[in-house]
């Protein structure tokens, strides 16, 4: 049976599976490697419709799992790689430009990051969107390599096995996994949204309240 009789021609879907029809498991490697590198693109797509491809014969499971482990934690070293060389110095300058961000914001991340940084990298896995640039700020920090690549490749497994092992005992209703992770998803960026929100409105309340107290500090001084 063809994938393309099944799944969805267009988008993600159409060229996730175009990529698994002509490489196999290589090209689902390729597609979450790509997925790392390009959040947008969502695995909660490309991972179940892997399962429904080797639910079809048209590659193995177990192939498919041990393919898009290995991409997801190639495309997670290449972040990395990246936030290695921009380092902490650049993070820092860039931090004191920016409205509303300050050095000591940059400074307690990285001291959360010192304390809890294998946690958030191997739990990082299972966020969407953070399980892509939780390897930057890895990178930034210097984890240790082999510890990054092994709490990536452990995570990686976890996440990437559950999804394709979804898709491939759904079969044909592959879909149904991505509508409930999608859901998760949805819930995930209204949290951080609100979170955003709150952080901004109420670094603009200090603003407000400090712009307030300088000219009341800064007349003249009464004389008796």
């Amino acid at each position: 049976m063809i994938i393309a009789a099944e799944a969805p021609l267009g988008g993600v879907a159409g060229w996730a599976s175009d990529l698994m029809e002509k490489l196999g498991g290589p090209g689902a490697g390729l597609a979450i490697a790509l997925e790392n590198l390009f959040p947008p693109l969502p695995s909660e797509v490309i991972l179940p419709l892997a399962g429904f491809t080797a639910s079809q014969g048209r590659m193995d499971v177990f192939s498919a799992i041990a393919w898009t482990t290995a991409g997801s934690v190639v495309g997670a070293l290449v972040l990395y790689l990246l936030g290695a060389l921009f380092g902490r110095e650049r993070l820092i300058a860039v931090a004191a430009r920016l409205p509303l961000v300050k050095v000591a914001d940059v400074e307690r991340t990285e001291a959360w990051f010192l304390r809890h940084g294998t946690k958030a990298v191997f739990f990082g896995r299972f966020v969407p969107i953070f399980r892509s640039l939780i390897s930057i700020p890895a990178g930034v920090e210097r984890m240790r390599l082999p510890l990054f690549l092994a709490l990536t490749a452990a995570g990686s497994l976890i996440w990437n096995a559950a999804f394709i092992a979804g898709g491939y005992a759904l079969g044909a209703r592959w879909h149904e996994v991505t509508d409930v992770v999608g859901l998760y998803s949805k819930v995930i960026l209204a949290a951080v949204g609100v979170a955003v929100l709150a952080f901004v409105g109420i670094r603009l309340l200090r603003a407000g309240r400090g712009a307030r107290r300088r000219p009341a500090g800064s007349g003249s001084t009464r004389r008796p």
